[in-house]
């Protein structure tokens, strides 16, 4: 399943919240991307990073699955796959 949806916020890393048509907002995970946790080395800058290439932007999400209440997917913006 491939949607078109934009990003609302980043949470981390791998993470980030967009806004859905129906219920408001979903997290998705991108799929293939292990970025640092919270308390980890290189948790800012893996987070700066998704921020910039992401944030308020409108990306294509080709889902994969599901974990932990998210859509894990592989995203591209501006046709460019997020990794």
């Amino acid at each position: 399943m491939v949607m078109r949806r934009r990003v609302q916020r980043v949470i981390d890393g791998d993470t980030f919240k967009v806004r859905t048509r129906v219920n408001g907002s979903q997290y998705v995970r991108i799929a293939g991307v292990n970025a640092p946790e919270k308390w980890q080395f290189g948790y800012a800058a893996a987070k700066e990073r998704l921020r910039k290439q992401v944030q308020s932007k409108v990306v294509t999400l080709q889902s994969v699955g599901r974990s932990y209440d998210r859509v894990v997917a592989r995203v591209r913006c501006k046709r460019r796959l997020i990794r």
